[in-house]
């Protein structure tokens, strides 16, 4: 979609006009549904160290999301030991710091710039799973260098991928944070994720040419 606004409508209503509105899968975890991602453990660590300060977020962006981002990796979440259990069907259960539960690609942006993740989630596949297995510097450049070069993530000793995922258990006895499409929802002992097909309709926007009636 174009940043223009109005540019944007007009996609959208020659989206409608030409009958471009199709079914989309949606992920659902704890009974709640979800169009992007949700983030378990560090990430949702940070998403509510920014939250803490969201009278600064507008004006600050990115550079809050940096801030806190190593506010959190510094003093902020234990990297002495695994927070939870990740098992999928037909998979032996590992342990993580750090899980990113896809439904689309990117993860997010740096700018303009899309952190690229894993081109296996879309919204018409199952679910994609990442888990960091280590917090230590090598292993969380490592695998978002890659994010950032496109073509998303490999997996390594130290990140674990999942793809094409129906479903998702993470849990632990202890309590860990978590956060859904950028919104900080607290900590929890039990997170049930399920892929839910055709669960909504979207209108695809359609690009009319030059001069092409709108």
């Amino acid at each position: 979609m174009p940043n223009d606004p109005v540019e944007a409508v007009h996609q959208l209503a020659a989206g409608i006009a030409a009958n471009r509105i199709e079914p989309i899968g949606l992920g659902k975890v704890n009974g709640r549904y979800f169009c992007f991602h949700t983030g378990v453990g560090y990430d949702a660590a940070v998403v509510n160290e920014v939250e803490r300060r969201a009278s600064l977020k507008r004006w600050l962006g990115h550079p809050l999301f940096i801030y806190a981002s190593l506010r959190t990796w510094l003093v902020g979440y234990d990297r002495s030991q695994p927070h939870f259990h990740v098992a999928a069907p037909g998979a032996d259960p590992i342990d993580g710091f750090f899980t990113i539960v896809l439904n689309t690609n990117p993860y997010t942006y740096l700018g303009n710039r899309p952190l690229d993740l894993s081109p296996a989630a879309t919204l018409d596949r199952g679910l994609v799973a990442i888990t960091f297995r280590s917090l230590k510097v090598g292993a969380i450049l490592g695998g978002l260098g890659g994010a950032l070069k496109g073509g998303g993530v490999k997996p390594s000793a130290t990140l674990d991928l999942k793809t094409d995922l129906t479903e998702l258990l993470i849990d632990h006895e202890t309590p860990f944070p978590y956060q859904l499409d950028g919104d900080y929802l607290g900590e929890t002992t039990r997170l049930e994720f399920r892929h839910v097909p055709s669960a909504v309709r979207l209108v695809r926007p359609l690009v009319t040419s030059p001069g092409e009636p709108r």
